[in-house]
């Protein structure tokens, strides 16, 4: 295991880290012993405390298992929003000694069948929102038998003074048809769950590959594969019980999941829930409850500091600021810097791996950078073809081995076989991102195998592209893509937002000017199309291969 990243550790904070045995059930009823009357939620204005928090959990496993006949091992489908149903109903879950399968909210009927099919799924809770999404499979097109209505509203402050979206602010419905439960009844139907019979070694949490290279895939993560890193987390950005954590990441994804819940629940924090991004509403919720964690995407942080009213707010009591999803440009990263005195701290992970592999020091982070090996993490860099394994600067597939690697991907065998590769004795995941680490062992991101543009028989990564792009002084958003070329084969192509002070200004023409400039001559973008926004994911992350679907529609349409 390679070491040479140890002399940038941080200090007081030790390399290897002692999973705990316990289930992620644990931690909650652990940290509402020690600190009952804490607050555990923020939620437009309501506060939620340890106690209430953690008997509504035991209150809402008690109907799944009395009234559902919920047991060991069964898949539950959850399709909210962040709020503090998605936290007491993933607890609940935990505690019925059944397995949570997180879903994107954004997901439509068709792709919601998908997903109950996949995972054999009879019980789903869902926000009052997505109901009618939802709604037509439990009439004998999937196995779904049961259906948990929940209304946002039913947690939010009446004297609530932010603005936040028109499904949070939704009174309940009263949804009367057979199979459907509205949350505040199960949770007044009085009953208390059975004994807590999971252990560490079975299934916590179903999560799904987004599906940008196929069909989505379950992984397989236990109690301790999920511990690793909410554990690792905490300690790594020094959580404590009087740490505020802010939550704009989606829960139902792996990031947003570990680092905005399940480590502050592990820690004893406040989790302040947001459940839809808006940047003015970050700003008051930092400044009135005194966030000190923010976990986000660079989307989210180049949004943030564009906002004209940034000046207004207080942000002195952040003392951690990180993210992963995507490269965070270095003039944003710089711009933080010097807005807040911090900096971006990036990290790497996959569903795979339940959030992190890779993190970067606090206090010695490399911007555009995926980081160190995560605690007890072997990363290694290898030839795609021949899984050798290369040194310094060589560019090479990051393959994994830690405690965070899933067991395997649900009904999958193919993908099993050709996922994990073993060298010297130990089991390593295949990534399937090529990347490259520098003489002090931090890992840089090159690109995904799938996605490298090949012009002119040269490979072009389009996050280098998008890197150098992001330090126009005009360019906001970048998003770079390959097209066809009759000439080339493959050419670049360049999606850009542009800061609104340049817009009408800057001409596309200005930009591949300007690229030629910064970048070898096969790289340089040479089509340039401004836009006024770029699709995103519902964890924030910027949809290329949508844009590229979209544009090789348009082509064949010419």
């Amino acid at each position: 295991m390679m070491d040479r990243h140890y002399p940038f550790w941080p200090k007081r904070v030790p390399k290897t880290l002692t999973v705990p045995k316990t289930t992620l059930f644990d931690n909650l009823k652990v940290s509402a012993q020690r600190y009952p009357d804490k607050t555990a939620i923020v939620y437009y204005g309501r506060s939620i405390s340890y106690r209430d928090l953690l008997n509504e959990v035991n209150a809402l496993a008690g109907f799944l298992q009395r009234e559902w006949s919920v047991s060991a091992g069964d898949r539950i489908l959850l399709d909210l929003q962040n709020s503090p149903q998605f936290v007491i109903a993933f607890y609940a879950i935990l505690r019925a000694n059944a397995v949570v399968v997180p879903i994107n909210p954004m997901n439509l009927t068709e792709e919601l069948a998908f997903y109950i099919e996949d995972a054999q799924a009879e019980v789903a809770i869902v926000g009052q929102e997505l109901y009618d999404r939802i709604a037509p499979l439990k009439q004998g097109q999937t196995g779904l038998k049961h259906v948990l209505v929940a209304a946002y509203s039913d947690y939010v402050s009446p004297d609530m003074e932010y603005e936040c979206p028109d499904m949070v602010t939704a009174p309940r419905q009263h949804i009367r048809e057979e199979g459907v439960v509205l949350w505040q009844d199960a949770l007044q139907h009085g009953s208390q769950p059975g004994p807590l019979t999971a252990d560490s070694d079975d299934m916590a949490v179903l999560p799904y590959t987004s599906g940008t290279t196929g069909r989505p895939k379950g992984c397989i993560h236990t109690h301790a594969t999920v511990q690793a890193n909410a554990v690792g987390a905490s300690v790594w950005a020094n959580m404590t019980a009087d740490a505020v954590v802010l939550g704009t990441l989606p829960f139902f994804h792996v990031t947003g999941m570990q680092h905005s819940m399940n480590a502050p629940i592990y820690a004893g924090s406040t989790m302040v829930i947001m459940s839809r991004w808006d940047r003015d509403v970050a700003g008051k919720l930092i400044q009135e409850y005194g966030c000190t964690h923010w976990t986000n995407i660079s989307t989210m942080v180049v949004d943030f500091l564009s906002n004209p009213n940034l000046s207004k707010y207080k942000l002195d009591t952040l003392n951690t600021i990180n993210g992963g999803g995507a490269p965070l440009p270095e003039a944003v990263g710089q711009k933080l810097y010097e807005m807040t005195g911090l900096y971006y701290a990036e990290g790497y992970g996959l569903t795979e791996t339940m959030a992190q592999t890779h993190f970067n020091p606090p206090d010695r982070p490399k911007l555009q950078c995926m980081g160190i090996p995560s605690f007890d993490v072997d990363a290694r860099i290898v030839d795609p073809e021949t899984l050798k394994e290369l040194g310094p600067g060589e560019e090479g597939e990051v393959i994994v081995s830690g405690p965070q690697v899933l067991k395997g991907y649900w009904n999958r065998p193919k993908e099993n076989q050709e996922s994990f590769v073993t060298i010297e004795g130990k089991s390593f995941f295949r990534t399937g991102d090529i990347a490259k680490y520098d003489e002090e062992g931090y890992f840089f991101m090159v690109d995904r195998i799938k996605r490298m543009i090949n012009a002119s028989g040269y490979k072009v990564w389009p996050t280098e592209v998008e890197s150098i792009l992001y330090k126009h002084p005009a360019v906001q958003q970048a998003c770079v893509i390959g097209v066809p070329d009759p000439r080339r084969g493959e050419t670049v192509k360049a999606f850009i937002i542009l800061n609104e002070k340049d817009q009408g200004k800057v001409t596309e023409q200005d930009i591949i000017e300007w690229s030629k400039g910064k970048m070898a001559a096969y790289k340089y973008p040479r089509i340039v199309e401004f836009v006024e926004s770029l699709p995103l994911s519902g964890s924030g992350k910027i949809l290329w291969r949508k844009l590229q679907e979209e544009e090789l529609k348009k082509r064949r349409g010419h």
